[in-house]
């Protein structure tokens, strides 16, 4: 990828300019969609852009010189690890990704998890702790099967290369593997049922419930790329992109990126949150299978070819 096409990519498509609408839009749909189906009738789509405006100009709480500078630095640190996932996914140049990104897209996506923990140990606040502490368990159970899935990908492919792993990565591979992904990403969206690390009925806000202002609506546009992120990542699993011109390919990465929010949702609406035990048996038992069905099967595949 050379110099030009990655800057066009992590400020216009798939990157600022384009998760930054679509991630206000996702958080604002995901809302609406709840509260229909729970009989409410829910906040505007627009939302989510309302609050992190009105955060915005809020004061936050005053802190130490030192509390002040970590509070700001970990959301930044959130946001620009997520956006800079969000931009290795080969959307517009599918043959053009730089080589090994599959290991730099895992580091990055797994920053914004390690910022929150983080966050809420150094809130020195006991709803942060206990929030921190699920946030760190859930990351463990999810991350397994998750990284265990794209290293499935990665095998089946011989590559590390998103861009060659999207294009070679046989379908009896592909399907358990996705299915392992979709497992997880409840639990890294933090949605129901694996909302426990953010049970504002019993923890308030979890990790975040210290953080006020400026420094909550980084936060909460971090959570926004996050949506967007993944929800990309499986959009170009599924679709085959480098089969499609650059503009049909663009709209159609958008387009199943966005039809993977009804679905989340809906299972927000319709299940209750787990304890933290039942999520982690959930992840441990079924997202665990199906990666490692994956993985079996990239194995056999390569060992039938060789």
């Amino acid at each position: 990828m050379n110099p030009l096409r990655a800057l066009l990519a992590l400020i216009v498509f798939p990157g600022l300019l384009y998760a930054l609408p679509m991630g206000w839009l996702m958080l604002g749909s995901e809302r609406r969609i709840v509260a229909r189906l729970q009989g409410r009738i829910g906040p505007p789509l627009s939302q989510a852009f309302y609050d992190f405006v009105k955060l915005l100009a809020k004061w936050p709480v005053a802190r130490t010189r030192q509390d002040a500078l970590l509070f700001t630095i970990l959301p930044l640190l959130a946001l620009g690890s997520s956006l800079g996932a969000l931009a290795l996914l080969p959307v517009l140049a599918p043959t053009g990704s730089p080589p090994g990104d599959l290991v730099l897209f895992v580091g990055l996506m797994e920053m914004a998890p390690l910022c929150a923990i983080l966050a809420g140990f150094a809130s020195r606040s006991i709803y942060g702790e206990v929030g921190a502490t699920r946030e760190a368990f859930l990351g463990i159970s999810s991350n397994v099967p998750f990284l265990a899935a794209l290293l499935a990908l990665a095998y089946a492919s011989n590559s590390l290369d998103l861009a060659r792993i999207v294009r070679l990565a046989p379908w009896a591979v592909r399907a358990p593997a996705l299915l392992a992904i979709l497992c997880c990403l409840p639990v890294k969206l933090r949605i129901n049922p694996f909302s426990v690390a953010n049970a504002e009925q019993e923890i308030l806000a979890g990790p975040l419930t210290e953080f006020s202002g400026p420094r909550l609506a980084l936060w909460e546009l971090a959570h926004a790329m996050e949506w967007v992120t993944l929800c990309g990542l499986v959009a170009v699993l599924l679709v085959p992109l480098h089969r499609l011109s650059q503009p049909v390919g663009a709209l159609a990465f958008i387009l199943a990126s966005f039809a993977l929010v009804p679905l989340l949702a809906t299972l927000a609406a319709a299940t209750a949150r787990l304890k933290l035990a039942q999520a982690t048996r959930f992840l441990w038992r079924w997202a665990a299978l199906a990666s490692a069905i994956a993985f079996a099967t990239a194995m056999a595949s390569r060992f039938w070819r060789a």
